[in-house]
């Protein structure tokens, strides 16, 4: 066993411990997780016909605007990429400690995908939205309506009264995080006793400052990452493993 491996099974220990004696644990997930899954990072999309596009331009209302057939078409591509996966242990994980210790664990998650849905979880606090999801894009009219707009198709799909453009319901650059969303968050973690930050670099704020509200409440800070983030340094302990591979050791049945 070498010097890490040996750390880390000394590190889940201890966080097998502190998970059982938490009255609560909040979990902030990052793109680390669905990444093991096989989902695609945010820039590993802009591959092929993709790459010639500026990422962020792909995601901004100002450019959606500008070319909204090009943003539409590639968010169909990410959708039809998302569709194709399946969740992980590490979702699972979640899911099954959620369901057999019921209101202990909050799951706040920094990923779009819902594979923390389609694994089982429930009342997932979704801080950047859902790519699946549509929603309108600017104020609708008394006839706007989705499921008409859906139906009709178009790139993208637009309500026939006053063309209104549908867009994912997810938060793009420059846009603010929903509200409600983030005051869960901070809750869950102003409540908790333990954190797991999984599969996260910590440079996306507001989210990383979770992190940091935590840390300063006195919570105990677990950041699970086989590589080094930009939290590591608030941590009470850091587990250099992939999530799929200690989440379920971590969160198992004691």
């Amino acid at each position: 066993m070498s010097v890490l491996e040996a750390k880390n099974t000394e590190n889940i220990a201890q966080v097998q411990q502190w998970v059982q004696a938490a009255r609560q644990v909040a979990v902030l997930s990052g793109s680390g997780v669905s990444a093991e899954s096989g989902v695609p990072t945010f820039r590993d999309t802009h591959t092929g016909y993709w790459a010639q596009f500026d990422p962020q331009e792909m995601a901004s209302e100002p450019g959606f605007r500008a070319h909204p057939q090009r943003v539409w078409q590639w968010y169909s591509y990410r959708r039809d990429l998302i569709a194709q996966v399946q969740p992980n242990a590490a979702h699972s994980a979640l899911a099954a400690f959620a369901q057999t210790h019921s209101g202990k664990l909050q799951l706040i998650t920094q990923n779009v995908d819902g594979l923390h849905q389609r694994a089982g979880s429930h009342g997932v606090i979704a801080l950047h939205g859902d790519v699946m999801r549509n929603q309108w894009l600017d104020a609708c009219c008394p006839l706007c309506n989705m499921a008409h707009a859906l139906a009709q198709g178009g790139e993208p799909p637009r309500c026939s009264a006053c063309g209104n453009m549908l867009r994912p319901g997810v938060v793009w650059f420059g846009e603010h995080l929903p509200v409600d969303a983030l005051a869960q968050a901070e809750q869950a973690v102003n409540a908790c006793d333990v954190m797991l930050v999984v599969g996260t670099s910590g440079v996306v704020y507001p989210a990383a400052g979770l992190v940091f509200q935590a840390h300063q409440r006195g919570a105990k800070v677990v950041i699970v990452n086989p590589q080094a983030t930009e939290l590591d340094m608030l941590a009470d302990v850091v587990v250099h493993q992939n999530a799929a591979k200690s989440l379920p050791v971590l969160l198992q049945q004691l």
